[in-house]
Formats: C-alpha cells, sequence, structure tokens
C-alpha cells in the first residue's frame, strides 16, 4: 500500500462520525397531516437520536385500499394513521396492537378517548380531535330577536322561525339532506342506540330513533331548512354570508375556512355554539371523529413506535398541529393554551370535546351510514314516508349485517 494512502486511511479511522440510528420506524400519516408532520419529526430526532422514522404521505383518497393492500402484503409500517371509523376494521383484522392510556402523557378528553376503544380495549390514541357545533349568524340571530344563541333544540325552532318570518334569512338552516351525521346525532341525543343485540342488528326503529328522526324532517317540512343535498349547494360561504341561510352544522375545518372566505365586514357577524339539548338547557353529544396513531400488531419496533406517538400528542406538538394545520387538539392542557383560550369561536369545541359520543364501533358502520344518507334524503323529499324509511333502513342494516351474525353465533364461548 502506497505510504500516503495508508496515511489517509488511518487519519480516516480517527475522524468521529455521527452515530446512525440503528431503529428505523415506519411511518404512515394520511393527507394534509401526513405532510405537516414533517416539520415534527427534527425535534423528536433530537431527543431519540437513535430512532430514525421515514415517513410516507397517502393521500385520503387512495388510504383505504393502500391500507388493506399493506395488510394483506404482510408490509403495514410501525405507525398508523387512522381516521375514527376505520379503527373497528383494522382491529378486526387483527393488524394492530392493543395500546395503555397510561403510557401517554396527553391529558385526552375522556368522550373522545372513548372513541378510540372497541370492545374493553384502546386501539389508538387521539392525535387530533374533530366533532360538530353550530356556525350561526349571530348578526342575523340578534335582527330576530336573540341576542344570544338558544340553550335547548326548542328555542332555536323559535329562532329559526323567527329568522324565516323576520326575513332576516331565507332559509334559516342549511342541512343537506343526502348527510347522516346530523339524524345520527339527534337519535342519540333521545338515546337511541342504532344497533341492538350486540351489533347485530339495525335499531333505527326504535323510539329514541324515530323521535329523532322526527325532529330532523321537522325542519324542512316547515320550510327551516331546503330539501338540498351537499352538491346542490353552489358555494356554502357566499350563502352563508349573504343570508340565504344563517345556522350550519359544520366541524373544525370551517373555522379557518369561515375567516378566510367571509369579507372582512362580516368577521364579527358570525360565531360557533355548542351542540343544544332536547328538553332542557345544556350542551348535547355530538359525535366523535379525528384522526389517531396505532401500533400495527406484528412491529419490531414496538416501543419505539410508542414513543413516537407519545412525543407528537405531547401538549407543545398537539398546539403546534393545530397552528400548522387548525386540527383541534385531543388533550385539555392543549386549550388553556392563549393560542385557543382567547379565540372565542373555537371554545364552542372545547366545551363540545366534553360531550361526546362515538357511533358503533363495528367494520360495517360506514356502509350502514351511506344507506341512512341514502334513505334519509330520499325521506326529507318524501319519496319515503318515515315509517317505510327506517323499515327499509332496518332491513338493509340487517343484510349488511348478516356476515356478523354468523361470525359471532359461531364464535366459541368461554
Amino acid at each position: 500500500m502506497p505510504p500516503r494512502l495508508h496515511l489517509f486511511l488511518l487519519l480516516l479511522a480517527l475522524v468521529p462520525f455521527p452515530a446512525a440510528a440503528s431503529d428505523v420506524l415506519q411511518f404512515w400519516a394520511l393527507g394534509r397531516e401526513g405532510e405537516t408532520v414533517k416539520a415534527l419529526l427534527p425535534e423528536f430526532h433530537r431527543r431519540h437520536p437513535e430512532i430514525a422514522v421515514k415517513l410516507q404521505q397517502v393521500p385520503w383518497s387512495a388510504a383505504h385500499e393502500k391500507l388493506l393492500t399493506g395488510y394483506a402484503a404482510g408490509a403495514l409500517p410501525d405507525v398508523l394513521h387512522l381516521g375514527t371509523t376505520w379503527i373497528p376494521e383494522f382491529v378486526a383484522l387483527g393488524a394492530l396492537e392493543p395500546l395503555r392510556a397510561e403510557a401517554f402523557p396527553a391529558d385526552f378528553f375522556p368522550a373522545l378517548l372513548a372513541a378510540y376503544r372497541v370492545g374493553e380495549e384502546l386501539w389508538c390514541v387521539p392525535w387530533y380531535a374533530d366533532t360538530r357545533v353550530l356556525f350561526y349568524r349571530s348578526d342575523l340571530l340578534a335582527q330576530a330577536g336573540w341576542a344570544e344563541p338558544p340553550r335547548d333544540w326548542q328555542g332555536w325552532l323559535g329562532a329559526m322561525a323567527a329568522l324565516r318570518r323576520t326575513g332576516s334569512a331565507r332559509f334559516a338552516m342549511l342541512a343537506p339532506a343526502d348527510e347522516w351525521e346530523l339524524p345520527v346525532i339527534l337519535g342519540l341525543q333521545q338515546g337511541a342506540r342504532l344497533l341492538r343485540d350486540g351489533d347485530r342488528y339495525g335499531d333505527f326503529r326504535s323510539l329514541p330513533f324515530r323521535r329523532g328522526m322526527g325532529f330532523y324532517l321537522d325542519l324542512f317540512r316547515r320550510g327551516l331548512a331546503p330539501p338540498r343535498a351537499g352538491g346542490q349547494v353552489a358555494n356554502l360561504y357566499r350563502e352563508f354570508g349573504d343570508g340565504e341561510f344563517a345556522v350550519y352544522l359544520s366541524g373544525p375545518w370551517n373555522l379557518g375556512e369561515f375567516r378566510r372566505r367571509l369579507p372582512a365586514h362580516l368577521q364579527n357577524s358570525w360565531s360557533t355554539t355548542p351542540l343544544p339539548a332536547f328538553g332542557a338547557a345544556g350542551v348535547g353529544v355530538s359525535l366523535a371523529g379525528g384522526g389517531g396513531l396505532a401500533i400495527t400488531r406484528g412491529s419490531r419496533y414496538q416501543e419505539q413506535a410508542g414513543r413516537l406517538i407519545a412525543y407528537l400528542t405531547e401538549t407543545a406538538q398537539q398546539l403546534r398541529f393545530y397552528r400548522d394545520t387548525g386540527d383541534l387538539p385531543p388533550g385539555r392542557s392543549a386549550w388553556s393554551d392563549p393560542l385557543l383560550a382567547a379565540d372565542r369561536q373555537a371554545q364552542a369545541f372545547r366545551i363540545q370535546l366534553e360531550r361526546l359520543a362515538a357511533p358503533p364501533q363495528i367494520p360495517e358502520w360506514e356502509r350502514i351510514a351511506a344507506k341512512l344518507a341514502d334513505i334519509g334524503e330520499r325521506m326529507v323529499r318524501e319519496e319515503l314516508t318515515p315509517e317505510r324509511g327506517l323499515e327499509q333502513l332496518d332491513r338493509d342494516t340487517d343484510a349488511i349485517l348478516e356476515k356478523r351474525r354468523w361470525l359471532l353465533d359461531r364464535r366459541p364461548t368461554r
């Protein structure tokens, strides 16, 4: 070996190189969250230089198929981002590891955390929260004689009737006829279970759900809401600004949209309020939703995956994620930060996060919800009577759940 080359190799051996990460976590994150979370990972690697994170961002439009393909091929990542309605499906497939809530430092809203349980086990940790509240035009409500939003549904019926009577709004409320969320919320508020006999059969003809559906259909019968599907709303923000309607059930994504899309002179003329209850003033339940982080079964790096999830759900990261995406923090402590504490329009969501309910936590729920949206629209348009519509919904639900009944009836008993 030439002397110069020998000397070069000797010096090279003495130069300290940074240690390479020994563990590489595969992390699939969906939608814009998958893009935004990149900015949070350098701090995680600074704290845990021995753990590298390989992030793959998956568009929502392709996510479900990709996740199922990954499961079938045995190629799911170590850490998985899931929407709440997908959790039961991947639990049923045996694709997830159960988690312990105490292993994560965040003080999650208990009602939200319950939506991430299937059976007695926690399968996913909330990463960001989602629910629905009422957005309303405070100026139009005041013109109709209501300085403050009503505290129960009966009060809202009076306020909405006044909005139409005074001409403050052409329609009082926008409630797209092809969406299932409002009928389900109203049914849950009346005590409906939606499914019965261990989630084996539909329970939509039960008295509580019939009451909730009756209230919903009455909004259209009274002319308080137009019988339009979501696709028939040309421009939601323009119609809200023009006074086409004054009340709208929606989620946190519209906080930013209303601030960006409504003209400057209306920015102090709209607000939000938690959902009212039936029968007495108070907060009624809304739907629990959002996105969570899970550890896949068979991951070789479960301890390291738990560290990543614990980091991403710390209060500081929840707040940074809120600033970057508008996604609501799932932990109570984050809401004490001035960023959120001073945001009067966001505070309705803080109150609502204490009063949530999850739809049935079964893999078939999305198919049932699609049937509910279709049949609900036909009832709104009076193509089906409520009795016929709910009978059809129970019948379709029972057909969807046929395989579930077959499997449950053959499950060995202990």
